[in-house]
C-alpha cells in the first residue's frame, strides 16, 4: 500500500510541474480518468462473461467505439493520445455514457483540462498501474488522494479528518438496512464511511486481508442480501456544487457502491422540499454531517419551513432544524458543529438548542480540540448525537484533548495522544453513570441545563481539578533571595575591576 500511496505522490507532483496547481481540478481529471479505466475493466468482464454462457454482447462502447476505450488508447503515445482523449473520450463520456451508465449524470460537464500530451501519458501509465480492480484498496487509494486537500489547504472545508468520521459513524452504529443522508456531503466521506464500517462489521473472520503495511481489508461478503438496498437506496448525498458531486460519485464507486442518489441540490433552499418531497421530511435513520460553518443564506430563498421553526440566515442553526425535519422518529443524527452554536446568546441559538433539547432526545455533546481541522481551519467544534423524538433527561459530556496527531498545522501522527478510544469505549458500555467530578466525561441533568438557558458548552458544567501545591516557608525564599543578591553584587564588583 505504502508503494502505491507513493505513486499517487508522484502523479499528483506531475500535475503540479504540468501547471495544473488547484487540488480540486487535479483529484477531478484524475477522477475523471479513474472512471475511464473502470469503465473498460467492467466492459471487459462482461465480455468474458458473455463469452463464457455463449451469449451476444452489446455494451457501453460500440463497434466503431472501441479506439475509446482505456486498453486501446493507452497504447498510442502523447499528442495522439491527447487528441483522442480530449476530442473523442470526453465527448463520449458526455452523450454516450451519461445515458447507459448511473453515474452518467455526474459526468455531464466533463471536460479534459490536461494540457499536454506528455502530462496526459504520464497521468494514465500511473492510473494504469493501480490496482482498481482489486478489493477495497482502490477505496483506501482514492481516501489517500482526497487527503491531499487537507494537506494542501486549498478547498479543505470539504473534508472531515477520517479517523473524526469513523468514531461518529461507530457511535451511530448504522445497520445495512438503514438509509444514510448527508445534507451537505463534499466528497462523500460520511457516506463512504459508513460503507467501510458495515464492510468491517460484516465480512468473514477467514477473509479478511492483511496487506504488507499491516493494514487489513475487509470483503464485506455478509452483506449481500442487502445489496440491492446498498445499491439503489441508501445512501443519499447532497451538494450544490457539481465538482464535489462527481468527486463523491468516484469515491463511491471506489468503495463499492454505484448510488445514483447524489444530488446537485442546496438542501436549505425552498426548491428541495418542492423537488424531493418525500426525501426532504421523515426519511433517514442516519444523518451524518459537517455542514458549512460561519455561513449564511439569503432569506428569500431559504425554505420556508425552516424559517418557521428559527428566523435565522446562519447555515450552522439552519442545517440542524433540516436534519431534524429529515429523520425518521427514532432516526439518529451525529453532527459537526462550531462552538458558537452550544452557547450562542441570540433567540435563533437558543430556540434551535431548546429544540433539540425539549422536542427530541439530545444524547452526547463531545467537545474536539481546536487544532482537528487544521492547517486550512482553528474553529473549536464538537459533535452534538441526538435521536428524532423521545426525551431528554440527561446529556453525556466527553472532553476530547487529544485526537492522535499533534493539534499544529502540521498534524503529524501522535499515536499516544488519543482520547478517541476511550471514547469509543465510553459510549459502547452505555455511557457511563454520572461521576462525582465533572472533569473528562459526565453527565448533566436536562433540569440543570435548562437553568442555564440550554448552555451546551462543556465548560460551562465542567470541574476544573485545581492541584495543590506546597510552597517554601517564606523565611526561607527570603534567605534564598538575600543569597542570590549579594551573588550579584559579587560580579557586578568584578566587572567593576575589570574596567579599572
Amino acid at each position: 500500500m505504502q508503494s502505491l500511496k507513493s505513486k499517487i505522490d508522484a502523479l499528483w507532483l506531475e500535475f503540479h510541474s504540468g501547471g495544473i496547481t488547484n487540488p480540486i481540478t487535479v483529484i477531478e481529471q484524475i477522477s475523471y480518468l479513474m472512471f475511464i479505466r473502470l469503465l473498460d475493466l467492467n466492459e471487459s468482464r462482461q465480455e468474458s462473461r458473455a463469452q463464457r454462457l455463449g451469449k451476444d454482447f452489446s455494451g457501453v462502447f460500440g463497434p466503431d467505439q472501441q479506439h475509446l476505450r482505456w486498453k486501446n488508447f493507452k497504447q498510442i503515445g502523447g499528442d495522439p493520445m491527447l487528441k483522442t482523449v480530449r476530442d473523442e473520450v470526453f465527448p463520449f463520456l458526455r452523450d454516450d455514457v451519461v445515458k447507459k451508465s448511473p453515474l452518467g449524470k455526474y459526468l455531464e460537464n466533463a471536460n479534459c483540462l490536461i494540457p499536454t500530451g506528455n502530462l496526459l501519458v504520464k497521468a494514465v501509465n500511473a492510473i494504469n498501474e493501480l490496482p482498481l480492480d482489486k478489493g477495497d484498496t482502490k477505496g483506501d487509494l482514492y481516501e489517500y488522494l482526497l487527503s491531499k486537500l487537507q494537506s494542501a489547504g486549498i478547498a479543505g472545508q470539504f473534508r472531515t479528518p477520517r479517523h473524526i468520521i469513523r468514531a461518529m459513524v461507530e457511535i451511530l452504529d448504522p445497520k445495512p438496512t438503514d438509509t444514510v443522508c448527508d445534507p451537505a456531503c463534499g466528497t462523500a466521506g460520511f457516506l463512504v464511511g459508513v460503507m467501510d464500517y458495515l464492510k468491517q462489521k460484516y465480512s468473514t473472520p477467514a477473509l479478511i486481508e492483511t496487506d504488507e503495511d499491516g493494514e487489513k481489508h475487509y470483503p464485506g461478503d455478509l452483506l449481500e442480501p442487502y445489496r440491492e438496498h446498498i445499491q439503489n437506496s441508501m445512501f443519499f448525498g447532497f451538494d450544490f456544487d457539481s465538482t464535489m458531486l462527481r468527486i463523491a460519485a468516484m469515491n463511491l464507486l471506489l468503495h463499492d457502491v454505484q448510488s445514483r442518489t447524489l444530488h446537485n441540490q442546496d438542501t436549505l433552499v425552498s426548491s428541495f422540499s418542492e423537488r424531493m418531497p418525500q426525501i426532504a421530511n421523515n426519511h433517514f435513520d442516519v444523518i451524518l454531517a459537517n455542514p458549512p460553518f460561519k455561513g449564511s443564506i439569503d432569506a428569500d430563498s431559504t425554505d420556508p419551513t425552516l424559517k418557521s421553526k428559527v428566523k435565522t440566515k446562519k447555515t450552522e442553526l439552519l442545517f440542524l432544524v433540516l436534519m431534524l425535519r429529515m429523520l425518521n422518529n427514532g432516526g439518529r443524527c451525529a453532527v459537526i458543529v462550531p462552538d458558537g452554536v452550544l452557547f450562542g446568546s441570540s433567540g435563533a441559538h437558543v430556540g434551535v438548542r431548546k429544540m433539540i433539547v425539549d422536542d427530541n432526545q439530545l444524547e452526547a455533546v463531545i467537545s474536539l480540540p481546536s487544532g482537528v481541522f487544521k492547517p486550512y481551519a482553528g474553529v473549536s467544534t464538537a459533535i452534538l448525537v441526538f435521536t428524532k423524538g423521545g426525551r431528554t433527561d440527561d446529556v453525556w459530556f466527553y472532553d476530547v484533548l487529544a485526537d492522535g496527531y499533534s493539534l499544529d498545522d502540521k498534524r503529524t501522527p501522535q499515536p499516544d495522544k488519543d482520547d478517541l478510544p476511550d471514547l469509543l469505549k465510553q459510549w459502547n458500555q452505555g455511557q457511563p453513570i454520572a461521576q462525582k467530578t465533572r472533569t473528562k466525561n459526565f453527565k448533566v441533568p436536562v433540569a440543570e441545563i435548562r437553568d442555564n438557558k440550554y448552555d451546551l458548552s462543556i465548560n460551562r458544567y465542567k470541574e476544573v481539578a485545581y492541584e495543590e501545591v506546597e510552597y517554601e516557608d517564606p523565611k526561607v525564599i527570603l534567605g534564598q533571595l538575600k543569597t542570590l543578591e549579594q551573588d550579584i553584587l559579587k560580579d557586578i564588583e568584578a566587572l567593576e575591576g575589570m574596567l579599572d
